[in-house]
């Protein structure tokens, strides 16, 4: 794959994005970009303990050798989230000071930055510091506020600078993390698929070409991303980027995210630790992929050009019953109206859900072949993030299987974007694929 030509590409139909520089010692480069796309500008250098070691104090100095007024922001916090009082914070000094901030760092930096700059209607500088997320290029700034795992709307960065010395020199877990982060948009495609299918959320052409077709590709190396492989972790890096541009087009986390990454967002909701420490998302992330990668191995078994839609059709619940559903589901949850909301959004009455499903039944033959040719199996996936150094069991992140069984229940609801899960309870399958992957010789058979 061609970097260089999937990056220009990429940049003319990204809306947000103007500059994205990949390439082994551009560091130097931040004082120049900061002054082509920010002219006159103070800037706020922005960054943790580690990302200021990393890339933060180069930063910082070569811009202020630039004749760049600088100022500095800097987390001292060992271990943090994208909350909403950091966002408070960084809000607080573009008050005070009228200046870009300059994000050093990584996925929470990034977030932070995104969508404080987004309150003050201006854009940012990114420099990228490890091949760890999807989020730098996304426009959607992902935050926690009142215990809810927030998705908001924002505008991605102007500027991306990304040294891949700096980035192969991340700790690895994090460059795992982010092959994780990447491979997770091979079921996200897949469930796509379904909801263009039923017509909720169409494939967005643009948004899809910029990186689903070379994805393969991208995640072909997972030994040199294991290793530090300056290309491949610029091929990763290159990626992740790119998958961002395609939600820049879409104007949505479509195109990269769907219910594996609710996993993460169950973990997160309910302060999940192991062994007193916060797991990473690609981590977490991670699991989720090879859960619905489990999922689709179970659902491809299944023959659907058989399928009753008149049986179906009869025995879809009422939105009242859904509802009910949702509240005794998430009464113990951290917000616990979260599954009532998102149901209430995602609803359909019993003559849509039969258009769908007679979709599913009359295509099912050519639809099974477009979803396998997206989907990696399951024993596929997990050698591949064996080779990474990701998780390839629950257990890696502290989660049981038996937990990991119990949150299957809550990402059916917890978004109201159609998913597999969806599919599965209108073609009254849901038990059966949950029971075929959690039980007797399933992916996560629990003994």
């Amino acid at each position: 794959m061609n970097n260089t030509q999937c990056i220009l590409d990429a940049l003319k139909i990204a809306t947000d994005t103007k500059a994205f520089e990949l390439g082994e010692g551009v560091l130097h480069r931040a004082p120049a970009l900061f002054k082509e796309y920010f002219p006159n500008r103070k800037a706020v250098i922005v960054a943790d303990n580690n990302t200021w070691k990393a890339a933060g104090e180069a930063v910082d100095a070569s811009m202020r050798e630039a004749g760049i007024p600088c100022e500095r922001f800097l987390i001292e916090e060992e271990e943090f989230h994208a909350d909403w009082p950091y966002v408070e914070r960084i809000d607080e000094m573009l008050d005070r000071t009228g200046a870009v901030a300059v994000a050093v760092g990584s996925g929470v930096i990034n977030d932070l930055c995104k969508l404080a700059s987004f309150h003050h209607g201006q854009s940012y500088l990114c420099v990228a510091t490890a091949a760890s997320v999807d989020g730098y290029s996304s426009s959607g700034a992902v935050v926690s506020r009142d215990g809810a795992k927030l998705n908001i709307e924002t505008h991605a960065p102007l500027v991306i600078l990304a040294d891949v010395g700096v980035l192969a020199a991340a700790p690895k877990e994090m460059t795992a993390a982010g092959y994780a982060d990447l491979a997770a948009k091979i079921p996200a495609g897949a469930e796509w698929m379904i909801a263009d299918l039923f017509g909720t959320e169409p494939i967005i052409p643009a948004a899809w070409n910029v990186f689903m077709n070379d994805l393969d590709a991208m995640l072909a190396d997972p030994e040199g991303v294991a290793a530090g492989k300056p290309e491949a972790i610029a091929s990763l890096f290159a990626g992740l980027t790119l998958s961002g541009i395609a939600m820049q087009v879409a104007k949505s986390s479509r195109p990269a995210s769907c219910t594996e990454h609710l996993f993460s967002h169950v973990l997160d909701m309910t302060h999940h630790r192991y062994n007193g420490k916060f797991q990473s998302h690609g981590f977490q992330v991670a699991i989720g992929t090879l859960t619905m990668c489990a999922f689709f191995d179970e659902f491809f078994k299944m023959d659907l050009s058989t399928l009753d839609v008149d049986a179906c059709v009869a025995a879809w619940p009422s939105l009242e019953a859904e509802q009910r559903r949702a509240l005794d589901l998430f009464r113990d949850f951290p917000v616990p109206e979260l599954g009532y909301t998102e149901i209430t959004k995602k609803w359909n009455d019993a003559e849509t859900v039969r258009v769908q499903l007679t979709r599913v039944k009359e295509n099912w033959p050519a639809f099974k072949a477009r979803l396998q040719a997206q989907c990696y199996p399951f024993e596929k996936m997990r050698a591949l993030f064996a080779a990474a150094g990701a998780p390839t069991d629950p257990s890696q992140i502290g989660v049981s299987r038996e937990q990991l069984r119990s949150m299957v229940d809550f990402t059916q609801l917890l978004r109201w974007r159609i998913n597999l899960l969806d599919l599965a309870k209108r073609a009254r399958i849901y038990d059966e694929l949950v029971a075929r992957v959690f039980g007797k010789g399933g992916a996560w058979e629990i003994a």
